[in-house]
């Protein structure tokens, strides 16, 4: 994932320098409209009039004694650049998005406030360890090698999309699509480990390998698109989806399971293993599928087609390196 805050330049590079002529944005009212004039503004500002739910007393009372009398849950979402995922709003200091508004009604539904730490990707996974955070919210897919360490209650699809620029007819299937292609992806994610695999396997068949590359945050990866300097990026499926609507200069050539070609990749609430919180975090994601909140809150970011039909406590994962 990525493990930099972006500055508000960045970000209006990203939402409104990106929208030559395509999308349109109101800095006054803090909207972008989608690029084509199709779907809903988008809110980049700070006052975000977040979708809520209603306290459910029996799925509250799933929570260890000590974290319903503290009346919060900490909770870690990586640093803002992520967007729709997370990322901050045109005050540069006020984190929104998808992940967070998810969290929210989760905490909602147990009746506590949710109490958000935005730190770099691998310090998540330290703050989960420590017991600094109750739980992690932040495009995390579930992995066998993690379920060693964390619980998981799933409540997104893990999807993982090709951005290239708009009007080419190359399409991305499998390996042999990238072969000899320049790529950016994400140091350290699952969608690293499928490019690489990928390039080897391009390798072994007597193909050229992808040539991958690595940028510090967002507006790098689509800077070095908009110029030339790589073929694709490589990232979440969100990421890719709100910034074709939203910029209209690139489009999806390939959609993948994040966890490559055997398995359905899953996002889920990540928790300490044997916290007692995991229980409680899938009962609030079940609750909140029924009630409509959550289709409203993937509907709000262009992610309806992530939707879960119910919480999943650890399923199979992705599976371990080979190496």
């Amino acid at each position: 994932m990525i493990t930099r805050r972006i500055t508000l330049a960045g970000t209006a590079i990203l939402f409104l320098g990106l929208l030559t002529a395509c999308g349109t944005s109101d800095a006054a009212n803090d909207q972008v409209k989608p690029a084509g004039g199709t779907g809903d503004a988008i809110n980049l500002g700070p006052n975000q009039n977040r979708i809520h739910a209603k306290k459910a007393d029996a799925i509250a009372a799933k929570l260890p004694e000590a974290v319903r009398k503290r009346g919060s849950l900490t909770l870690g979402v990586s640093t803002g650049s992520a967007p729709p995922l997370n990322f901050y709003a045109t005050d540069d200091k006020t984190l929104i998005g998808v992940e967070l508004d998810i969290a929210t009604l989760v905490a909602d539904t147990l009746g506590l406030k949710p109490d958000f730490q935005a730190v770099s990707w691998e310090n998540l996974f330290v703050g989960l360890d420590s017991g600094k955070f109750d739980g992690v919210f932040s495009n995390v897919t579930v992995t066998e090698e993690r379920k060693e360490k964390y619980d998981f209650a799933t409540y997104r699809l893990d999807e993982l999309a090709f951005e290239a620029k708009k009007g080419g007819d190359w399409r991305v299937k499998g390996p042999g699509d990238v072969a000899g292609k320049t790529i950016a992806v994400g140091s350290g994610t699952n969608q690293e480990e499928i490019l690489v695999d990928w390039s080897m396997e391009n390798e072994k068949a007597g193909r050229k390998p992808v040539d991958i590359k690595y940028f510090q945050n967002t507006t790098d990866y689509y800077l070095a698109l908009q110029s030339g300097r790589i073929d694709a990026y490589l990232g979440p499926n969100p990421t890719a989806a709100y910034h074709v609507a939203s910029a209209g200069q690139t489009e999806i050539i390939g959609h993948f399971s994040g966890g490559g070609a055997t398995i359905q990749g899953k996002i889920a609430a990540t928790t300490k293993r044997g916290s007692g919180l995991v229980e409680a975090y899938a009962a609030a994601i079940d609750h909140i599928v029924k009630d409509g909140s959550y289709a409203k809150v993937l509907k709000r970011w262009g992610l309806s087609s992530e939707a879960v039909p119910k919480a999943e406590i650890n399923p199979p994962g992705l599976p371990k390196p080979k190496n």
